[in-house]
């Protein structure tokens, strides 16, 4: 996992004494920078961009930074990568969510003391499906099926969808009866 801390690119870009992510212009510096590292980092790799040394972070920055740096992972713009957001307050949270709800988007979250947790739009369904896999760690569309007690079928599109969300990672691997999709946690 690569991290990006945003308190170092917001003094390099803005050059100024704040820790505070305030405007769209200051958003779309840091989001520049940010673009950079993902498109330098090889597929499958996990970004983590560290609020820990951020203080406020207004709406018009989180839209700028967050929101349009997931639609365009979410085109494929950056390939088969993945953004985790960590150190987060619930201050910075309440922004960071509405930005996402508004583009019916999500996002993975380590808040500060640890507690992992979803930004933005997912419905409950997929929540419940997200939560199964952190409980276990990993999981196959049988092994959904069989703990969540619904069908094979839609046990697989929820998987797919969360990993089309890119809320958890997705490997092909060797099973008992030929290959299945084994789904994890970023």
């Amino acid at each position: 996992m690569t991290t990006c801390d945003l308190y170092i690119i917001l003094h390099e870009e803005l050059g100024r004494p704040s820790s505070d992510l305030v405007t769209r212009q200051s958003g779309q510096a840091v989001r520049e920078r940010i673009e950079q590292a993902l498109l330098n980092e090889k597929d499958r790799a996990v970004i983590a961009l560290d609020f820990s040394r951020i203080g406020v972070i207004d709406y018009s920055c989180a839209d700028e930074i967050i929101a349009k740096i997931i639609s365009r992972l979410l085109g494929g713009e950056y390939g088969d990568r993945y953004i985790l957001l960590c150190g987060i307050t619930d201050n910075q949270k309440e922004n960071i969510e509405v930005a996402l709800e508004r583009k019916d988007l999500a996002i993975v979250a380590d808040m500060r003391g640890g507690k992992k947790t979803i930004l933005g739009s997912l419905n409950n369904y997929l929540r419940e499906t997200l939560r199964l896999i952190t409980e276990q760690g990993r999981l196959t569309a049988r092994d959904l099926a069989d703990l969540a007690g619904i069908g094979a079928n839609t046990s697989g599109t929820r998987l797919l969808n969360l990993h089309k969300k890119r809320l958890v990672m997705r490997t092909e691997e060797q099973g008992e009866s030929g290959r299945v999709w084994v789904y994890t946690v970023i």
